[in-house]
């Protein structure tokens, strides 16, 4: 069984998942209006990603006794002025979400809560996982700079993303 305080803050990151979607779909409607489509299929297959880590969760509560309560998501952030600018907030953004989930298991662990500990010890590798593959694009977004080709290239690149 969850204790209240652990049960809140789950829900609370069941809330950052979601948005963290809402962001990815943010951005992914942002290239396909700048006729990226690989950036914004790469963006779609990550909000999706990111739903999944939500219902994860929300999964997880429920397996605990627990009551899954949803909150509002507020819109997010729908223009950037380049592709590196909008892989930037990316990587900020999962390295927010990184925070919340150290947060977790330190809470995880201050409550004993051991089941909780190893459930977000999954959370803790996927975050790795994210901040390299964002980490990855900024980096080479930053070596082509604003070269049409390059770009084109790695849109193409991208878009090669599975959405499975």
């Amino acid at each position: 069984m969850l204790s209240k305080k652990m049960e809140r803050a789950l829900n609370e990151q069941i809330n950052a998942e979601l948005y963290s979607a809402y962001v990815y779909l943010a951005m992914g409607a942002h290239f396909e209006n700048q006729n990226f489509e690989g950036f914004a299929k790469w963006m779609q297959a990550q909000a999706q990603e990111e739903v999944g880590h939500a219902m994860r969760i929300y999964g997880y509560v429920n397996s605990r006794s627990g009551r899954v309560a949803l909150s509002k998501i507020d819109g997010p952030k729908t223009d950037w002025t380049s592709c590196l600018d909008a892989f930037s907030d990316a990587l900020a953004h999962e390295r927010a979400i990184t925070g919340k989930i150290n947060d977790l298991v330190d809470m995880a662990n201050k409550e004993k809560d051991n089941a909780s500990h190893q459930f977000l010890m999954w959370f803790v590798a996927e975050q790795v996982e994210e901040e390299e593959s964002v980490g990855r694009i900024v980096d080479k977004l930053k070596l082509v700079g604003d070269s049409p080709s390059a770009l084109f290239i790695l849109d193409r690149e991208l878009g090669s993303r599975s959405t499975e």
